[in-house]
């Protein structure tokens, strides 16, 4: 007898702590904060950091070239130290939006859309490789200067380009337009 009660206690207690530490989130889409951070982290990326003309302009050696070619070593110094500060505000930069972008499809994009197990290993192997890539590309640029991996940045931003465009999917499922039964697959309720 005095197991089953202790066992009882012990059953009651993990089902406090459950209930008690679980998130409690609500069901319907009562916030548009998280939409609209989303939002703008994919703005930022698409509109700017990830535009070829300013990855272009980043990492290009034109410049870097004409400036070898009209001035003296302390120039060219300066300059090359200014445009790997600059790249490497950029690989931070992206990384801080693709991060932004992968809380969000943690913490919300999973409750809301139908999304199939396969499509969200996708995604998880697409938001790892960016960060790698990232990583990467930051060490290199860091010891080796903006120059010195140009398929590195090619990667990066078509892997940010990537997680863009499958995050951008699974926010047209999160508009209000589009807030009707994710359960029926008539309606167009998982994504792939």
């Amino acid at each position: 007898m005095i197991e089953l009660i202790f066992f009882l206690l012990v059953g009651a207690l993990l089902l406090f702590s459950l209930l008690f530490f679980a998130p409690h989130k609500p069901q319907g889409r009562k916030d548009t904060k998280p939409l609209a951070e989303v939002q703008q982290a994919l703005d930022v990326l698409q509109l700017g950091l990830l535009s070829p003309e300013l990855v272009g302009r980043i990492f290009s050696k034109s410049d870097f070239d004409y400036v070898v070619s009209e001035t003296n070593k302390k120039v060219q110094r300066l300059f090359l130290e200014e445009r790997r500060r600059l790249a490497l505000s950029w690989v931070g930069e992206v990384r801080r939006q693709i991060v932004s972008l992968r809380h969000f499809h943690l913490g919300s994009a999973r409750f809301y859309a139908g999304l199939r197990f396969l499509t969200e290993m996708k995604l998880a192997w697409d938001f790892a490789a960016v960060l790698f890539a990232c990583r990467a590309l930051r060490a290199a640029v860091y010891l080796r200067g903006p120059y010195a991996a140009p398929r590195l940045v090619g990667s990066t931003t078509a892997a940010a380009a990537r997680v863009c465009g499958i995050s951008e999917k699974y926010l047209d499922f999160l508009r209000p337009a589009r807030m009707i039964s994710f359960g029926d697959d008539s309606a167009g309720g998982s994504v792939e």
